[in-house]
């Protein structure tokens, strides 16, 4: 069974009270659930963590390597400023899906800019905690072509 590690950054904790109005009203326990429900329904082992500490999420990603197939992550505001996180990402090797709740596209400028996009296998935005259901589906077929070659 491949493993999939979903990693979430600073505040969204705080899903579900934090600007529902760009968030959505669903809680990280919800999300977590979700996933949970979600992976094992597609034959994924899910395992679910959140930090609002760069550090604690860059510990996670290099932890995850030898343990867990694939990840998604969606690192938050640290999204648009770390560096350290795509270079841990980069050094792990295993496939990554970015995923963000809004679009971040259609928000302020300095949100266009991702650090993590260039070292994802694919990115999700816009459609609320379903993109972390989007983001598992990506990764089973990933996981599957591999299997297929």
């Amino acid at each position: 069974m491949n493993s999939v590690l979903v990693l979430n950054g600073p505040n969204l904790n705080l899903l579900g009270t934090r600007q529902p109005e760009v968030y959505g009203s669903t809680t990280l326990a919800m999300v977590e659930q979700s996933c949970a429900a979600h992976g094992a329904a597609l034959g994924l082992d899910v395992l679910c963590l959140q930090s609002n500490h760069e550090g604690a999420l860059i510990d996670a990603i290099h932890q995850a390597k030898g343990v867990h197939q694939g990840i998604i992550l969606n690192a938050g505001a640290y999204t648009h400023t770390s560096v350290a996180l795509m270079d841990a990402i980069a050094s792990v090797e295993l496939p990554l899906v970015e995923v963000h709740l809004s679009n971040i596209h259609a928000r302020e400028p300095f949100r266009h800019k991702s650090y993590i996009a260039p070292v994802a296998l694919g990115q999700i935005c816009g459609f609320g905690a379903h993109g972390y259901i989007l983001a598992l589906e990506a990764l089973r077929k990933h996981f599957d072509e591999g299997k297929a070659k």
